[in-house]
């Protein structure tokens, strides 16, 4: 019998504002959540296309946020 492990893990998004999302790891993807949100913006393949949906919907403009493993 083999064990299979699941890293789940929570990237936290921060831009000039303060903090813009999270990005958490399961074994469905990388799924995004906005500031204040209460439902996720979608579950993606990779955590660069993640990325790449959570600065899609910062207000148009913003810069590039940092994303800081907790």
């Amino acid at each position: 019998m083999s064990t299979t492990e699941t890293h789940h893990a929570l990237w936290v998004a921060y831009g000039t504002g303060g903090v813009q999302g999270s990005i958490r790891k399961d074994e469905n993807g990388y799924t995004v959540t906005m500031a204040g949100a209460e439902e996720s913006a979608g579950t993606y393949p990779t955590m660069e296309i993640a990325k790449s949906a959570l600065h899609a919907r910062m207000t148009p403009g913003s810069d590039w946020p940092q994303f800081r493993e907790h």
